[in-house]
């Protein structure tokens, strides 16, 4: 991936976690190394079966709130009604998109209660255990009550055949699963005509890769 510089000149040592949005520019900011995931149990998701969240659903009014919009969504399930200008605010969001990763996890950590982490998918393509560390997140982040907020770029399929594609980047919340995290429940803030999907989980890994996501 080619280190795109953030204008903002936010520096932090570490990984690079890039930002983005939906048709429009993606920037970057490094983000603090994160924990190597732990080992996959092949027991984990046997008492998972299906968690949908409650949100109230917003599409982005423009090219560059999907950070915004995505995040707004994550705490509409946690009760907090926060407009998208007022989200945008906070995030640091611009015409070029909102920053990163780590953007997302400080704006939900200051109005949650600080129980949001920011954690890397480094390689190009996620590994297995990268895989089992997002099932993870997902679902104790899900059981908790807290949605996900993903930065996610390319295009992917979801599960009823159809193509989502964000070449520039793109934020993305992710409210629920099935079959104990194998499928994985999209809210898509650049999609209203659908609102939300579902897609496999190696697929949703995989569209994270190289970037980061909140839970």
């Amino acid at each position: 991936m080619n280190p795109i510089v953030q204008k903002s000149g936010l520096s932090v040592v570490g990984m690079l976690v890039a930002g983005g949005c939906a048709l429009g520019p993606a920037v970057a900011a490094q983000a603090a190394p994160v924990q190597a995931a732990a080992p996959a149990s092949s027991s984990q998701s046997d008492q998972h079966a299906e968690r949908i969240l409650t949100i109230d659903y917003q599409a982005q009014p423009n090219f560059y709130y999907c950070g915004p919009a995505a995040t707004r969504m994550a705490l509409s399930a946690q009760g907090k009604m926060l407009s998208q200008d007022e989200v945008a605010t906070l995030l640091g969001t611009t015409e070029a998109g909102t920053p990163s990763a780590l953007d997302t996890t400080r704006v939900l950590n200051e109005l949650t209660g600080g129980k949001y982490r920011t954690t890397e998918i480094r390689d190009s393509v996620a590994r297995p255990d990268q895989v089992e560390q997002l099932r993870r997140d997902v679902l104790a982040a899900v059981d908790a009550g807290r949605p996900v907020v993903a930065n996610i770029k390319g295009t992917t399929v979801d599960t009823d055949g159809n193509p989502h594609s964000y070449e520039g980047g793109h934020y993305l919340t992710l409210v629920g699963y099935r079959d104990g995290g194998d499928t994985i429940r999209i809210a898509d803030p650049a999609d209203p005509a659908v609102g939300e999907y579902w897609v496999s989980l190696p697929k949703v890994a995989n569209w994270i890769a190289e970037r980061g996501y909140s839970s």
